[in-house]
């Protein structure tokens, strides 16, 4: 398993959507880039001027990332993105 350190995140993208609400079919070239992710592991955080800086988020959150951040890699046959916490826009509730 891959374990992030410091204030890195391992995130999985979710798929993005085929069809258009009205029901049309998008060829792979058309997608947009899903921009939600699902929250894999989480580094320990960091410590910035003598305090520990928490982690905002946790494993199993979906998240909203900036459209081109990260880095990605592949690990046993899976794709995934290690982003910086910073880079996380938002939580998806």
């Amino acid at each position: 398993m891959i374990k992030p350190l410091s204030d890195k995140v391992l995130i999985k993208m979710v798929a993005a959507e085929e069809t258009t609400k009205s029901g049309i079919i998008l060829s792979a070239n058309s997608q947009e880039k899903p921009q939600i992710a699902e929250v894999i592991e989480v580094g320990p955080g960091i410590t910035a001027d003598g305090e520990k800086v928490e982690m905002q988020v946790k494993k199993g959150d979906k998240v909203i990332t900036s459209k081109y951040s990260g880095t990605e890699i592949k690990y046993q046959g899976e794709e995934y993105i290690i982003v910086k916490q910073s880079e996380i826009l938002a939580v998806v509730e």
